[in-house]
């Protein structure tokens, strides 16, 4: 069933932020890469091709139910520009899923205001999803201020961070 027009420009604003939480991403990871932080880096990358798989989610659940979605603008976060350590990178990511987490706990009102029972299993997906971000990136973050800036400690974490697996953006990929 299509949804209604002020619900789904409140999916495409989702949409557009989960393309802006990707390039947030991208951008923290040259910040790491700039450290020579290559797992960090490599980390934060997959994260943000993690986000174009959950805008690819919106954009999929709009089209499917004849909608149409829409990317809007993107700007990234002043915040964004102003890494100068490696805990300032990660309190960014995490201010940033924290800011997708209200969107869709909004998104989920919204749906639940208008009756679009529809939407539930994807925004219940989406909830699920956020709270594992943002504790994955909250413990990071907690990590990063015990080690503080001890070379051996940071460099431990790296290659940790390094380990993460490598998933495509597309959901087809690897059928």
């Amino acid at each position: 069933m299509k949804m209604k027009a002020a619900l789904e420009k409140k999916f495409n604003a989702q949409i557009t932020l989960e393309f802006e939480a990707s390039l947030v991403y991208r951008q923290l990871g040259i910040e790491m890469d700039q450290r020579d932080l290559p797992g960090m880096a490599g980390w934060l990358r997959r994260q943000a091709d993690e986000e174009i798989v959950h805008a690819n989610k919106f954009i999929d659940h709009l089209n499917d139910r004849d909608n149409h979605p829409v990317i809007g603008n993107i700007t990234l976060p002043p915040s964004v520009a102003k890494i100068d350590s490696v805990l300032s990178c990660f309190e960014a990511a995490l201010k940033h899923e924290q800011k997708v987490s209200e969107s869709i706990r909004d998104l989920y009102r919204a749906a639940e205001a208008d009756g679009d029972l529809d939407s539930r299993p994807l925004l219940n997906w989406f909830l699920d999803e956020q709270i594992e971000e943002e504790a994955t990136v909250s413990e990071i973050v907690s990590r990063i201020e015990l080690i503080n800036d001890d070379g051996p400690g940071l460099l431990r974490l790296d290659a940790e961070l390094a380990e993460r697996p490598i998933r495509s953006t597309e959901p087809t990929a690897g059928k």
